[in-house]
């Protein structure tokens, strides 16, 4: 459990952002409390554990681990994505260790007790005795693969590990209404479209940095040569109740397409309003989400929380098409690429930073930190302080 003091002190983080404080050093640093937030926060929202493009074809499995949990991201014979705890029913040993399509059946590596994609248990060998499949006591109608409440929108795979969140189209209404034109199909660019960056920072400092644009001018030059910070806007739909969503970001109205050597660009996705020809939004879907809407491709980023002070950043780029230009997709990634890795050298400062004792968290600029702020207050909330007045 957190020690007690580190939910008392959250009182200052649910100020207004005038007087607020950030969260505490021990948000960052603190095993107990990396603990009580992966509960609380993680496994009590709708996480992002990894897109279907991860499992493109039926059969297709994928093992994921997620806060120490073993869990099997699964395209079923269907076609439908499901996730299931990556775990044998009968002695809890792991089933699929790589990626890698299931022909039949998934089978246990220890005592081959079999499972249909769907999850239901199909095959107990031996389990009443050599030659004895069954057993009146062995049900295998109770005795399933565990499955995780999953949702996927944008195509990423969202998770609620307790179980206890309301439906995600309900938590999160605000943003797919927001976002209400963004429904044109999505097509992931493939292995060229696609990386992961591996960064020693607790996760929410990653949330915090996307979330704002104050830091473009020093940290990404060549951006802000052509979306400077006066051209960006905040994007801020803060916590009304523990249960619900939230999200923040910012959004620029001076949206610049990539362009090959011969001018070339990537198809518009269809159905946008005039808004998107030259406007982006760039928002951090809480708790763990970074993404963007642009007219002629997206991206997300999946945060996966590996420990107080280290993040893995999965990053996939999608387009309006199936069929784009390779060398204009490579260019493409390259650039994000840049501009996310120029990211990690103020990320991890400012992790180093929270092992400073003086420090209370921080001050926010009521101007230009509120995306951050509002973060910070939903998670305060999530950890059950109630605000303010």
């Amino acid at each position: 459990m957190a020690k007690d003091h580190t939910v008392s002190d959250l009182a200052s983080v649910r100020r207004p952002v005038e007087t607020a404080n950030g969260l505490p050093n021990a948000h960052y640093t603190d095993p107990d409390v990396f603990e009580t937030e992966s509960k609380a926060v993680l496994q009590a929202s709708w996480a992002g554990l990894g897109v279907g493009a991860d499992v493109p074809e039926n059969g297709d499995a994928k093992p994921i681990e997620f806060l120490g949990i073993p869990l099997l991201l699964l395209r079923d014979k269907d076609g439908d994505v499901r996730v299931f705890q990556n775990i044998c029913r009968h002695r809890g040993m792991i089933l699929v260790e790589e990626p890698r399509k299931i022909e039949g059946a998934i089978r246990c590596p220890y005592h081959s007790w079999c499972y249909s994609t769907k999850g239901a248990l199909v095959s107990t060998p031996h389990v009443g005795g050599p030659g004895h499949n069954t057993h009146k006591d062995i049900v295998r109608d109770d005795l399933g693969l565990i499955e995780v409440r999953s949702h996927i929108w944008r195509d990423v795979v969202f998770i609620n590990l307790d179980g206890k969140a309301d439906p995600f189209e309900v938590v999160n209404a605000d943003l797919m209404a927001r976002w209400g034109e963004n429904t044109a199909p999505m097509y992931h660019g493939g292995a060229d479209s696609q990386f992961s960056l591996d960064v020693n920072c607790n996760w929410k400092l990653a949330v915090e940095n996307y979330a704002e644009s104050y830091h473009l001018p020093w940290i990404h030059p060549g951006l802000n040569s052509y979306s400077r910070l006066e051209d960006h806007y905040h994007i801020e739909h803060p916590v009304t109740v523990p249960q619900k969503g939230a999200f923040s970001g910012q959004g620029t109205l001076v949206y610049r397409q990539l362009t090959g050597e011969n001018s070339e660009t990537f198809p518009d996705f269809e159905g946008l309003s005039d808004k998107w020809d030259e406007g982006a939004e760039y928002v951090c879907l809480y708790p763990n989400v970074l993404l963007a809407a642009q007219r002629e491709h997206a991206y997300a980023i999946l945060l996966e929380p590996a420990g107080t002070d280290r993040t893995i950043e999965h990053v996939h780029i999608y387009y309006a098409s199936p069929n784009t230009d390779d060398a204009l997709r490579r260019k493409n990634t390259a650039q994000w690429k840049e501009i996310f890795e120029e990211d990690i050298g103020v990320v991890e400062g400012m992790q180093k930073g929270r092992s400073a004792p003086g420090f209370d968290g921080g001050r926010f600029s009521p101007v230009m930190d509120s995306p951050t702020h509002c973060f910070h207050d939903w998670v305060a909330a999530k950890l059950g302080v109630q605000a303010d007045g």
